[in-house]
């Protein structure tokens, strides 16, 4: 008989399925379910807020990255090394003894363990180790490891407190102290060999043109002394002055104080160091790594771990939860934006602004870029604005950015990728532009009116300096007057006023034509004639947002099409509003004065449409 399928639970949420992970059963149960239904095949280590200690231990192969199988092992782990998978659900804050299994040779190292860290705290064995309990018992571990090495050092230090400069020096010199007795062997092989193991001609010709210093790397490259048959290196003369610094110091702290005093050394003199300074070398490596793990504390620090943060990842990875349920934030928010009276609440780490605004702009989503800056510290930002609009969005705006940690930081805006924010903002657009077009004219023609008159005016002051100082008094005729010219231009403004006028009293005509019911109705149709326009290409882009390429460019593999649609991308985004109950004052003392003209050319052309109406209707 087949095995009865997993019954799977799914909450629809981002124009899509994802899946409930509630139960222990469910995270046991997720290597069955299709990986076509997760929400994410990858998420990147770095620059998402998770337990980044977590993570490197769920990160197996140490790639920056957590995939699919690498959290299905961590799952599959936990579950061999506990009696039962509940705490993994449980929102519990680590394991107690009692939870661990020990049916084999592993289970009863982190068990062992587990005990001897409760003994210690003086706890219970049904008592918690939390993560923070276990992660200090294995830095206490390294600790000690450490003590007892640098404790087993005191018998390996032949120089004592010098004995680490020495071994390094003797280090460097290995190689070429060891070029030079081979070299010397050789001669003594072959006595042929002598003159042409020792610098050429050529090579010494070659120096003498360029100014030389003891550190050029030509001369590093010779031999450290004259090459001939069992020759002994010399220490004080004879040596090559790239490394005569170097053997001075040799001879001095090493050599004279572990083989007595002397100014050259043989083959056998350079194996005696070494040979006294082997303790030390072996000491040296046997240095234990900071992260070197104790018997079966590391496994139970990992086990805490797993059992505090795998249920929380697996609903920020299989599904996101958090993110679509508004209960509580993603993993990959890192913090809010507050800036032009909005506090944005999506806002994922960025590297490279530039690389990541390519992808990311196939999201739909308005985003601006921020660099945000504590003291010395500096992080970028990608923050998406889902509701208000983009009119006083510009680069180097400046805003405040609180991380997860609750710490401020300094925002200043680099770059804007531009998109819909909201239908309101589509609504208003096309009569904000028209206003900011007769606005610009306005000042263009203003301005170049202005332009006219200072060039004019500055011609006649030239020209009456001139004038003044040649001594004439010229006063010029006025030009006479022309009567055609002058009739074509008041034909002109009669025609224009005409035409106003035949307008203005058509559409009067046709407005009082109209029952008073229909006055609102005419206006809202005229509006939407305007606005719908743009409203509808909005809707359709605000309705397309997609979360996904965002994640992409941060190192994600999205896996859905996590939408964004109107009313969730209007909760990201909060826009600034008076608390609920607060009193408001309306008297503004410095508000600006409004004209009457305005209003009493729209009274008076109401008043002869009216006058006009009543005539042709007597």
């Amino acid at each position: 008989m087949a095995d009865t399928p997993y019954q799977w639970r799914f909450f629809r949420a981002g124009g899509f399925d994802q899946v409930q992970l509630d139960t222990a059963a469910d995270l046991l149960a997720l290597g069955e379910l299709d990986q076509k239904l997760w929400v994410a095949l990858s998420c990147p280590v770095k620059g998402i807020e998770f337990d980044s200690r977590s993570l490197q231990f769920i990160d197996s192969d140490n790639d920056g990255h957590v995939r699919a199988p690498e959290l299905l092992a961590a799952i599959a782990w936990a579950n061999s090394r506990l009696t039962s998978a509940d705490p993994l659900v449980q929102k519990r804050q680590g394991v107690s003894v009692a939870q661990i299994r020990d049916e084999d040779e592993p289970g009863k190292l982190i068990k062992t363990a587990a005990q001897a860290l409760t003994k210690e705290l003086g706890k219970s064995e049904t008592d918690e180790l939390t993560v923070a309990e276990t992660s200090s018992a294995q830095a206490g571990h390294a600790a000690r490891a450490l003590s007892a090495w640098e404790a087993a050092g005191a018998d390996a230090l032949p120089l004592g407190e010098a004995t680490a400069a020495a071994h390094a020096l003797v280090t460097e010199l290995d190689g070429k102290v060891q070029d030079f007795f081979t070299r010397c062997q050789l001669a003594a092989f072959d006595e042929r060999a002598g003159g042409a193991l020792n610098a050429s001609e050529d090579s010494l010709k070659a120096l003498a043109p360029a100014t030389l210093q003891a550190g050029t790397q030509a001369i590093s490259d010779l031999p450290l002394a004259h090459i001939s048959a069992g020759a002994a290196l010399p220490l004080n003369v004879g040596v090559n002055p790239a490394w005569a610094a170097r053997l001075a110091t040799l001879r001095d702290t090493i050599v004279n104080p572990l083989l007595g005093a002397q100014t050259e050394i043989s083959a056998a003199d350079w194996q005696a160091i070494k040979d006294k300074l082997a303790t030390y070398t072996t000491w040296l490596a046997a240095k234990p790594d900071p992260t070197a793990e104790g018997d079966g504390l590391s496994d139970l620090e990992k086990l805490a771990r797993y059992v505090r943060d795998l249920h929380a990842l697996a609903n920020n990875f299989v599904a996101f939860r958090n993110f679509y349920t508004r209960q509580g934030m993603a993993t990959f928010q890192i913090g809010t934006l507050y800036l032009d009276g909005r506090s944005c609440e999506l806002c994922v780490a960025v590297n490279d602004a530039a690389k990541h605004g390519a992808l990311a702009n196939l999201s739909g989503v308005c985003l601006v870029y921020c660099d945000c800056v504590r003291g010395a510290d500096k992080v970028s930002i990608a923050a998406a604005f889902t509701a208000g609009d983009s009119d006083q969005l510009m680069v180097g705006r400046n805003g405040v950015f609180y991380d997860r940690q609750g710490r401020d930081w300094d925002a200043t805006i680099t770059k804007i990728i531009d998109h819909p924010i909201s239908l309101r903002q589509a609504f208003w657009s096309p009569y904000k532009k028209a206003a900011r077009l007769v606005s610009s004219q306005l000042q263009k023609l203003a301005a170049s009116k202005a332009n006219a008159a200072d060039d004019t005016l500055g011609k006649a002051a030239v020209s009456a300096a001139e004038k003044s100082a040649k001594g004439e008094v010229v006063k010029a005729p006025p030009p006479p007057f022309d009567v055609g010219k002058f009739a074509g231009i008041f034909a002109a403004i009669g025609l224009a006023l005409g035409a106003i006028g035949t307008m203005a009293v058509s559409v009067a005509s046709g407005l009082f034509s109209l029952a008073w019911w229909q006055f609102p109705l005419v206006i809202v149709g005229l509006m939407l004639v305007i606005s719908l326009p743009s409203m509808i290409v909005a809707w359709f882009k605000l309705r397309a947002r997609n979360l996904g390429p965002i994640l992409d460019a941060n190192g994600w593999a999205i896996n859905a099409r996590a939408r964004i649609n109107i009313p969730f991308g209007t909760s990201l985004t909060k826009v600034a509003q008076l608390p609920a109950g607060a009193q408001r004052t309306l008297s503004d003392p410095y508000a600006e004065k409004q004209s009457s003209w305005p209003y009493l050319l729209v009274l008076l052309a109401l008043v002869a449409a009216v006058i006009w109406y009543l005539r042709t209707h007597a």
